[in-house]
């Protein structure tokens, strides 16, 4: 956190203006969500994916050993950008009723709690750092999707978001705030994660939650003396082990 953090108040913000990063961040989602409206195969070309196969519409189809008029899609096949990109959209009308009416949900829950998080956790931290927050935890979600269920096809800012509330958590806690409240939003997080399992991503959200909590505890616990180049070299490792990560999931799949 930035050296003015450490004079920061024990209580959380009351300020209910949105900062600047969390509004672009939910400009951006809302903005992919539109285009997915308009462009039906956004989704398919640009969701989180491991590894699979694609049909001349950008429809994705789990590997069947039917290869016939299909090509190779993931990140497997070079495909990296698809570990962000599928951060920012979320499931897309069509299909059933059922699945139609969870996407609007889900998109409305994390831009609810992207907005309620950004407003207390971006301005202890800075927007530079929140940024860096924000898309590490969402490359944590997308990696550990990778890692575990690769064949899957992933949308949504859930990782981001609950990486954002570890962040919560601990600079909570850093900064001496009542911890009873804390604990219980955090608590609600997890049942969250638990019980959507079946709908949602698990991996994604637990891997943005490590990320997040990991980041965030460098941001609060580096040195006073050092503390940007500190901050600024977790973040850079963390990166790195998140890639690394991908590259020796590559080989495995692909060698």
């Amino acid at each position: 956190m930035e050296a003015a953090a450490t004079t920061y108040s024990r209580r959380p913000p009351v300020s209910r203006a949105v900062p600047g990063v969390t509004g672009a961040l939910i400009g951006l989602n809302v903005l992919a969500y539109l285009t997915e409206l308009i462009r039906p195969g956004t989704a398919g070309r640009f969701a989180m994916t491991g590894a699979g196969l694609a049909g001349p519409s950008d429809q994705y189809f789990p590997d069947d050993g039917s290869f016939s008029g299909l090509r190779w899609t993931g990140v497997a096949h070079g495909e990296w950008y698809r570990l962000l990109t599928g951060t920012f959209l979320h499931l897309p009308p069509g299909g059933s009723s059922f699945g139609s009416l969870f996407g609007v949900l889900h998109m409305a829950f994390n831009m609810y709690a992207l907005c309620h998080l950004g407003r207390v956790v971006e301005e202890p931290l800075g927007r530079v750092r929140f940024l860096a927050l924000y898309l590490l935890s969402a490359l944590g979600g997308s990696v550990l999707v990778y890692l575990v269920s690769p064949s899957d096809e992933v949308v949504g800012a859930s990782g981001a978001v609950f990486g954002l509330a570890a962040a919560y958590y601990v600079v909570s806690r850093r900064l001496g705030r009542d911890v009873r409240a804390v604990n219980g939003f955090l608590a609600g997080f997890l049942v969250w994660m638990l019980l959507s399992a079946a709908l949602t991503s698990w991996e994604a959200h637990l891997g943005g939650l490590v990320t997040g909590a990991a980041v965030t505890v460098v941001y609060a616990y580096a040195p006073a003396g050092r503390r940007t180049a500190v901050q600024a070299a977790g973040c850079v490792v963390l990166a790195a082990v998140l890639v690394l990560l991908v590259v020796l999931k590559t080989s495995a799949l692909t060698g």
